[in-house]
């Protein structure tokens, strides 16, 4: 039986204490809201009133935090109870120049620290599904790779750079939350023409938009903006769709529109409309 701990056990973290205590750990945890911890006693979970109780005797430490002020606060908070060989595995989705820094730190002063962000929702959590996203001191996640396989499908080591995995993580989110928004819009066309969301849907039968990755993102990634679908006819079309918005709210499109207009008062019309990605990817 191996002695974890984990701070900070909302949804996620909640969800990774139920999967850890149904393979036999003995789990300490920590919340500051202490209802959200105590609800994980009927589990099993041990209760500490401070994360350094909490990381008391822990070979592990996993932090599901909101952001880095707070992984600062807890981990700073918990070191008085953190035994030196242990090795903290930090799930939270933080920004990645303070992650490099905050590791880089840490291990200099002693502390095993690495950085797991995750694509997994709770209740995949609770399946050890999803992926871990790893990167910091290989030693380190040679040393808890064989648990991170336990709690998710894939795990994945970026390597020693301390702020991939952080990065990789923000990129992840921003296709998650981009699509949302677009997803939305979708629904906001389909309600100025009468089609319910539902039925809207429907076009995913035949159409998947998400094969357009692996043709026309490659091509934007490398600069190529030679044209198959034209800035000025794609502009044409996004100013087809704000019309038939109307007045309804959009998340994205009034943004993309922006963005085409700057594009094409630079005189780019003709070039593929991917070259919205022009600045981002100059220079690489």
């Amino acid at each position: 039986m191996t002695a974890i701990a984990y701070l900070g056990t909302g949804l996620l973290g909640s969800g990774f204490v139920e999967a850890a205590l149904g393979r036999g750990d003995s789990v300490t945890v920590w919340n500051r809201t202490r209802d959200k911890a105590q609800a994980l006693a009927a589990f099993g979970a041990m209760v500490a009133d401070t994360p350094a109780e909490a990381v008391r005797g822990a070979a592990r430490v996993h932090l599901v935090l909101k952001d880095d002020a707070v992984v600062e606060e807890v981990i700073a908070a918990l070191r008085p109870g953190l035994a030196p060989d242990a090795i903290i595995c930090d799930h939270t989705t933080t920004q990645p120049a303070l992650t490099a820094e905050r590791a880089t730190r840490l291990n200099a002063e002693g502390v095993r620290y690495l950085h797991c962000p995750v694509f997994i929702a709770p209740a995949a959590a609770r399946q050890a599904q999803g992926i871990i996203m790893v990167s910091g001191p290989l030693a380190l996640f040679e040393h808890v790779q064989p648990a991170l396989e336990q709690q998710a499908q894939k795990v994945v080591y970026w390597g020693e750079r301390p702020d991939l995995a952080a990065a990789y993580k923000l990129m992840g989110n921003a296709f998650i939350i981009g699509l949302g928004a677009l997803v939305s819009d979708v629904f906001t066309i389909a309600n100025g023409t009468d089609v319910s969301p539902p039925d809207a849907l429907k076009l995913l039968e035949f159409f998947n938009p998400g094969s357009m990755l692996q043709n026309r993102g490659k091509r934007m990634s490398e600069g190529d903006f030679v044209a198959s679908f034209e800035l000025e006819m794609a502009r044409k079309d996004v100013r087809l769709m704000l019309e038939t918005s109307g007045s309804r709210p959009l998340a994205a499109l009034p943004s993309i529109a922006a963005r085409m207009d700057d594009l094409l008062a630079q005189g780019l019309g003709q070039a593929d409309f991917g070259v919205i990605a022009r600045d981002a990817v100059r220079g690489h």
